[in-house]
């Protein structure tokens, strides 16, 4: 799509709006109106504070780490440092990288922190992450959207008169008027709001000297390149609080002419996907700004962040999609897997309860599935965490030892269609059930090893 599109561009570049064009209002309110802003004087300074400070932790702590991530095939290294803060035990995974949470402070866990100062910062970005769960809970209901007929490019700011005006507004809903919002609708405002985990970015241009450019707009260089979030809850919202190190000196930028943008401010880049006949939009990012994507706009819009001269951090609220990405989960199927596996009482010896070939599948596939998306994955990059905790060892162990014994129970099979006492169909039919799984797990760490 992207190569028809550039094809179908040449020379030509799109159009895009920024706050200087007289119809950049109306564009945001028809094509993008699920897009909410809130400037930073509208968040309580105290809360401003303790995030500022805390992102100044991580970042003295080096807690930002870049990603190695994977696209068609081949390994590339993320100009973006990041790090993944939420709840225990949750996983966010993109470009086939699984990130783990650094805990942040949760009842009934108990979690040390290489330092106060850590636990200090993990503790700011559960109440920001409470903050804009509000927020966001606010803005549906005040578009409507958990209504079962979604209504398309709703308009959200009927009542704004200017760009500034839409920035100053406490909120999609005044604290005088009331919305009736049915019983069971509630249910579906939580879901979709609530955050379970925040993905911490850190960029500095002046230290990324392999940006790309902006290939459709000209809009210059992108820290993140256009991108929908991965793993998401579907229609859930995103919000994305932003930190600008705006009095960073800016002696070494090289200035671009950039129509209608000051190159000292950071923005966010807009556009309708793979779309060449809407405008996109450009929207400036100070100290302090956050931004909502409601609904299904993950899904039909696309957004980047334009790197300029100063230093930029941002918080990124996601409710992760997490049925398949927490310890929960994979312990449960490792239970699952092990439910196979007896052990005579007398000498100890270890055998197989069953060989139908639905259960040595299933089996092996969640071996596979310990081994490549949990094991792997954070040992590949999981030593990294241990600036901030190591919380995740006790569990990264029992899933080791789990592991083990589905190693043993692989061994276990080959051995029973070794023996000569086997039926010939059965054992033809295991033989081919395994070597479909053995074989995807030979290729796997073949991969794995080179990277």
């Amino acid at each position: 799509q992207k190569k028809k599109l550039l094809e179908e561009l040449g020379e030509n570049r799109l159009p895009y709006m920024t706050p200087a064009d007289a119809d950049f209002h109306e564009l945001w309110k028809t094509k993008y109106s699920k897009l909410i802003f809130r400037k930073s004087d509208t968040v309580p300074e105290e809360l401003h504070q303790m995030v500022q400070e805390g992102f100044l932790t991580l970042r003295k702590h080096e807690c930002f780490f870049q990603d190695l991530v994977r696209i068609k095939g081949k390994d590339f290294v993320t100009p973006v440092s990041r790090i993944l803060i939420g709840k225990p035990g949750c996983t966010y995974k993109y470009l086939n990288t699984r990130l783990f949470t650094v805990p942040w402070p949760t009842e009934g866990y108990d979690i040390k922190y290489c330092s106060p100062q850590i636990h200090d910062a993990c503790k700011a970005l559960i109440r920001l992450n409470d903050y804009l769960h509000v927020e966001a809970v606010k803005a549906l209901q005040g578009q409507n959207l958990f209504e079962t007929k979604e209504i398309k490019d709703t308009t959200v700011i009927d009542r704004e008169e200017n760009f500034a005006t839409s920035l100053t507004e406490e909120g999609s809903v005044s604290k005088d008027q009331s919305i009736c919002v049915p019983e069971h609708n509630y249910a579906s405002l939580e879901n979709r709001t609530s955050y379970n985990l925040t993905l911490l970015n850190y960029m500095d241009p002046l230290q990324m000297l392999y940006l790309k450019q902006e290939p459709y707009f000209g809009m210059g260089n992108m820290a993140v390149s256009w991108h929908h979030d991965e793993n998401l809850v579907e229609r859930s919202t995103v919000a994305v609080y932003s930190y600008s190190c705006e009095d960073s000196t800016m002696q070494e930028c090289n200035e671009q002419e950039l129509e209608g943008r000051d190159p000292a401010v950071w923005h966010v880049g807009l556009k309708v996907a793979w779309d060449i006949e809407t405008p996109g939009l450009a929207i400036p990012l100070h100290q302090g700004d956050f931004y909502l994507m409601l609904g299904n706009f993950q899904g039909l819009r696309r957004d980047k962040v334009l790197s300029l001269c100063s230093m930029k951090r941002g918080s990124t609220h996601r409710v992760a999609d997490c049925s398949r990405g927490t310890l929960e989960y994979i312990f449960g199927q490792c239970e699952l897997a092990l439910q196979n596996l007896q052990i005579e009482s007398n000498s100890m010896a270890l055998s197989l309860k069953s060989l139908e070939t639905a259960v040595i599948k299933q089996v092996e596939e969640i071996h596979n599935e310990i081994e490549f998306e949990w094991l792997r994955q954070f040992w590949f990059q999981g030593k990294r965490y241990l600036k901030c905790t190591d919380w995740w060892l006790k569990p990264m162990a029992k899933l080791e030892e789990f592991w083990r014994k589905m190693e043993i129970m692989t061994s276990l099979i080959l051995s029973e269609v070794r023996k000569k006492e086997q039926m010939e169909e059965q054992r033809s039919e295991t033989i081919n059930c395994l070597l479909l799984v053995l074989t995807e797990r030979q290729k796997l760490r073949k991969e794995w090893t080179a990277r």
